[in-house]
């Protein structure tokens, strides 16, 4: 599955998952943010996104039911591409996600900050109770975090 191809429109959409209805591409995969971006700019690059592909358009996103255009956007990443924001913020896949509606990329800590599911709001998915989840059980992630951000 190549979660980076291109479409002219990328449609987000929601899907429910463990977590709740979160924030998904148009291949049903949810998506995330990485709290260590403040603002539109990727800090995702080289090696991070083997790990995190950014949701990429060619055009203008398209907002599906229960999202709202008016938070959608696109970022210039370093590559030149054209990476979807939600709420100001750059969108991401997890890449062991092996199934629409999975969120294995949920609470994990990787490249200086932690990842977390969107809500339809634009801020991190919560469990019904209100709260954040750790990381998934079941998920391990081998990443090199030590390295510096190309």
């Amino acid at each position: 599955m190549s979660v980076l191809a291109s479409a002219d429109r990328a449609t987000v959409t929601l899907r429910a998952t463990p977590l709740g209805r979160v924030l998904v591409g148009g291949n049903g995969h949810a998506l995330y943010r990485f709290l260590a971006e403040t603002g539109k700019t990727s800090r995702c690059n080289g090696a991070c996104v083997a790990f995190w592909p950014p949701l990429i358009a060619s055009g203008k996103a398209t907002a599906g039911a229960g999202v709202k255009q008016s938070l959608l956007g696109t970022t210039r990443r370093k590559d030149g591409k054209l990476q979807v924001t939600y709420a100001g913020h750059p969108l991401y896949y997890f890449s062991q996600d092996g199934a629409a509606g999975k969120v294995g990329g949920e609470g994990i800590s990787a490249y200086g900050g932690r990842w977390y599911a969107v809500s339809a709001t634009g801020a991190v998915a919560k469990q019904e109770d209100g709260t954040t989840t750790s990381p998934s059980p079941g998920y391990s992630v081998s990443v090199d975090t030590t390295t510096p951000y190309p």
